[in-house]
């Protein structure tokens, strides 16, 4: 007496497919968008900041009013397109226009008067202050250098 044994198939309830297929899709698209998220400020972070200013090159000429009056031995940051930029009065009367943005990893760059030259706090560059030469530090090149033209109504910053 042997009986066979029949392996019957248990049917799926109408919509259990559909439900499976719903959340593995929801599952691939968030984690989609987790890796965009994860990806995207790596990429930023790793982008030269010299090929970003690159982008930028639409303006040529910046006029600042009223900045002949900056004292001596002073700085006026102001943006030249996109970037950041200094206009400075040194000690001996001369005006240098700089971009003010490191060329080591694009942090912004401060003038410290006392020390005559222009430092980055982020990772200890040095640059020059009347000509933006690369001193000491990390900075690969040295900060762009603009020409100055200084009349009674204002400076104008161009590009050299």
């Amino acid at each position: 007496m042997s009986e066979e044994i029949k392996i019957v198939p248990v049917a799926e309830e109408p919509g259990e497919t559909n439900t499976r297929r719903a959340f593995l899709a929801a599952a691939g698209a968030a984690g989609l968008a987790y890796t965009v998220a994860l990806a995207y400020p790596i990429y930023r972070y790793l982008a030269s900041p010299q090929e970003m200013a690159m982008n930028a090159t639409a303006v040529t000429e910046v006029s600042l009013k009223d900045a002949q009056k900056l004292p001596t031995g002073s700085v006026l940051m102001f943006k030249f397109g996109t970037s950041p930029a200094m206009l400075i009065h040194l000690q001996d009367g001369a005006w240098v226009a700089l971009t003010a943005v490191c060329t080591h990893l694009g942090c912004t760059v401060q003038y410290e008067p006392q020390a005559n030259r222009i430092h980055c706090a982020c990772h200890g560059g040095v640059y020059d202050s009347r000509t933006g030469a690369n001193v000491s530090g990390p900075p690969p090149k040295p900060l762009k250098l603009f020409k100055v033209a200084v009349n009674e109504t204002g400076v104008e910053v161009s590009r050299t």
